[in-house]
């Protein structure tokens, strides 16, 4: 319930500074003048982008498995300017399915400020970590879980810190970034951080999101990661490939633990998109850290993947290649945009060689546009 007052509350004042802006949204901004009338001015337009995004499904694993209908929780997105240089991002899950709270920000997926001069950047905030793949650069509510990486859920990507990038040109960024480590708990009491240094790239037909990470999970010792994000484009066609590899030290990187993904879409026109997903992972053995806190001896690990009833196994045990694959269909009805989007997924893997079928509703509802829409309509 006392969500419920708060994603309200926030509805609510955001509803009014909406309509108050509507009057007059944006601000000109002097800047040095190109056009023949020598008062050409920049107009900053401070109206946020506010949506308030969520998806809805029935999922089922096949033979006698869990079945039934959920929701992946709701998420507000805002995005806007403060000033010419100043810009500002929020995404905050509410009724969310992750669990309870822990702090006032552990439902806040990020919360930035940032400050663009120039070729150069710089944000403060609770952040998405930089690594670099496809797989995990995708939004919660477009990702499905149980064709990911295990790598993908049990990572811990939202962190607390401050980053630096550098884009020289308009294909290209560099970022450096440090943060809280994932392997943190108590954040402000065991003073381990992560460092990563990012490349991200953005042409006609190719895309990448490369990274060199080091997450320490103990003071002074550090896992080392190297991952590869790759996105390659022909026409209709989309071909991702993702490689993430990482080790207790620099000669084990790619030994220790490996992540590797192939993820092929097609898109017919702009209603159907058709997607596919083959991923390989593997564990090294005696790793002195655990993405996932648990830190169980491969006897438990094997234990808890045997007393699990669902798609996804528990724990991937050392010595065994983890591989799993899926198919499916998204289709967007409308014409104007793709706010709404039906999907219908499969999946599977070889450790409990169950399959999972879902089939759901995902809408993206523009808060600024709706409101903008009603305003219109009574002036």
């Amino acid at each position: 319930m006392k969500r419920l007052f708060t994603f309200l509350g926030t509805m609510a004042f955001m509803v009014g500074s909406v309509v108050a802006q509507e009057v007059d949204s944006s601000v000109p901004v002097s800047e040095p003048s190109f056009g023949e009338d020598g008062n050409a001015q920049q107009v900053v337009d401070y109206t946020p982008q506010i949506s308030v995004d969520s998806r809805f499904g029935y999922d089922r694993v096949v033979s006698g498995g869990p079945a039934g209908f959920g929701g992946d929780g709701v998420y507000l997105n805002i995005e806007g300017k403060i000033s010419k240089n100043f810009s500002y991002s929020l995404c905050q899950r509410f009724f969310s399915s992750h669990g309870e709270d822990d702090s006032a920000f552990d439902n806040t997926d990020w919360l930035t400020l940032t400050y663009d001069v120039g070729q150069f950047s710089f944000t403060a905030g609770k952040d998405v970590v930089a690594v670099g793949s496809f797989e995990y650069d995708a939004y919660d509510i477009d990702s499905y879980f149980d064709m990911n990486s295990m790598f993908y859920n049990s990572f811990s990507c939202y962190q607390w810190g401050v980053k630096a990038m550098w884009s020289p040109s308009e294909s290209s960024s560099i970022a450096f970034q440090v943060t809280n480590s994932p392997f943190s708990y108590a954040p402000k009491e065991e003073n381990i951080y992560a460092y990563n240094l990012a490349w991200y790239g953005e042409w006609d037909t190719y895309s990448s999101i490369w990274s060199v990470n080091m997450f320490e999970y103990a003071p002074g010792e550090f896992v080392k990661c190297l991952a590869v994000g790759n996105m390659f484009y022909m026409g209709n066609l989309s071909l991702g490939l993702d490689c993430i590899m990482r080790g207790a030290d620099i000669k084990s990187v790619g030994d220790d633990e490996i992540t590797i993904n192939f993820m092929p879409s097609y898109e017919f026109g702009d209603k159907f998109r058709l997607f596919g997903k083959v991923g390989w992972e593997r564990v090294g053995e005696d790793l002195p850290y655990d993405f996932w806190g648990e830190y169980l001896s491969s006897e438990d690990m094997i234990l808890a993947n045997d007393e699990n009833i669902y798609t996804l196994p528990s724990f991937l045990v050392a010595g065994k290649d983890y591989w799993f694959y899926g198919a499916g269909l998204e289709y967007f009805p409308l014409k104007e945009n793709k706010s709404i989007r039906l999907h219908a997924a499969w999946a599977s893997n070889n450790y409990t060689n169950r399959h999972s079928i879902n089939i759901g509703l995902t809408w993206k509802f523009d808060v600024v546009g709706a409101i903008k829409h009603i305003v219109g309509r009574r002036k």
